[in-house]
């Protein structure tokens, strides 16, 4: 009988999510997939799998499952509390779960998403290329929806021994400091300016850049609705534009002069002129903002945007030699302090 994972509760928003679904933005398919892809691809590299393979998101609040058979998983991304039977479950750290295991995976207390891998991947329909959920347009995913109590999610075989990966931790410069840095209270973007930045005076540009807003309720995978100094236009005339392509982090700007950051599950084009753009080696870090925390914008320039992702796509790369099956470590954990609480990071000391 193949291994699945049963949801005894499903948590607040838990999606099956990959890499995303490329090629179809011009017939207005969102890309989708998963929001922070940098702890997304580290869970699965934790496990032995590829790295596009299928992982759990975990939003704010995690779900409970029951193993049926075994498996080896890695929980990485925002700080939960999370527990195996009972006991605590390590983060950032590969760890075998037997028949009838339960994890529970409850509120996150830095950060806003986690990501479950499993060894194989989870063994749902390709879609377009992807196993992502899209909810707007009910397909990917479980059934096009975020799990529900009952549902039975099939793992896929491995395509390397998952033993080999168990207690595989990774070092501690490579874990996001939002985990280990608990006080850093204010989410900084860098942003590349544009395009319709000429929709808007010198002014309104400087107040872009030097005020702190905060994410309001309204945020979901769509896109984060921001509060805060009012960007304003140049005229009535500059509130809309002849409708474009949005790019993953466009910060669009409406008539109210309220910032809207677009995300993977946006819209692929829209009327609202783009005062710029997050560059993609922030949207990880954006990815993990909860309504309530603070954001601030930086600009930078296009060559600085993309020297930082090449930076991050190095470090995924030597990662991949750390988590090697003839790679070897000693276990070292972390003591990390939040809200007068806390709980264990495992690292890797080399």
């Amino acid at each position: 009988m193949p291994t699945f994972f049963e949801v005894v509760s499903p948590g607040f928003l838990t999606t099956v999510q990959d890499s995303g679904r490329f090629g179809y933005r011009s017939i207005g398919m969102p890309v989708t997939g998963a929001l922070d892809q940098y702890s997304y691809k580290v869970a699965n590299l934790l496990v032995g799998n590829d790295e596009n393979a299928a992982c759990l998101e975990i939003t704010l609040l995690g779900p409970t499952l029951k193993v049926h058979g075994s498996a080896v998983i890695a929980l990485t991304g925002a700080l939960f509390q999370a527990t195996l039977n009972e006991q605590l479950l390590p983060q950032w750290q590969a760890v075998e779960v037997k028949e009838n295991d339960i994890i529970t995976i409850s509120g996150a207390k830095v950060g806003a998403r986690g990501y479950l891998a499993v060894a194989g991947g989870f063994d749902v329909p390709m879609v377009m290329g992807s196993r992502s959920t899209y909810i707007g347009g009910k397909i990917g995913g479980f059934q096009g929806r975020p799990l529900q109590r009952g549902d039975k999610l099939e793992i896929g075989s491995p395509s390397k021994e998952p033993s080999q990966h168990v207690g595989k931790l990774i070092p501690i410069e490579y874990v996001p400091k939002y985990v280990i840095n608990a006080d850093n209270d204010i989410i900084t973007l860098r942003v590349i300016m544009g395009p319709q930045d000429d929709y808007f005076s010198k002014k309104a540009v400087q107040n872009f850049l030097n005020s702190t807003y905060i994410i309001t309720a309204e945020s979901d995978r769509m896109g984060y609705r921001l509060e805060g100094e009012r960007v304003e236009h140049i005229s009535k005339n500059h509130t809309q534009i002849i409708s474009d392509g949005i790019p993953l982090g466009a910060v669009q700007i409406p008539g109210d002069g309220m910032p809207i950051i677009m995300l993977a599950d946006g819209q692929t084009t829209g009327g609202y002129p783009k005062i710029a753009t997050v560059c993609t080696a922030d949207l990880p870090l954006l990815a993990q903002g909860k309504p309530g925390d603070k954001v601030q914008f930086m600009a930078i320039s296009m060559e600085e945007a993309v020297y930082l992702l090449k930076e991050q796509e190095d470090r995924l790369h030597k990662l991949r030699l750390v988590l090697s099956p003839n790679a070897s470590a000693t276990a070292k954990h972390l003591r990390v302090a939040v809200d007068k609480r806390y709980f264990d990071v495992w690292v890797e000391e080399r």
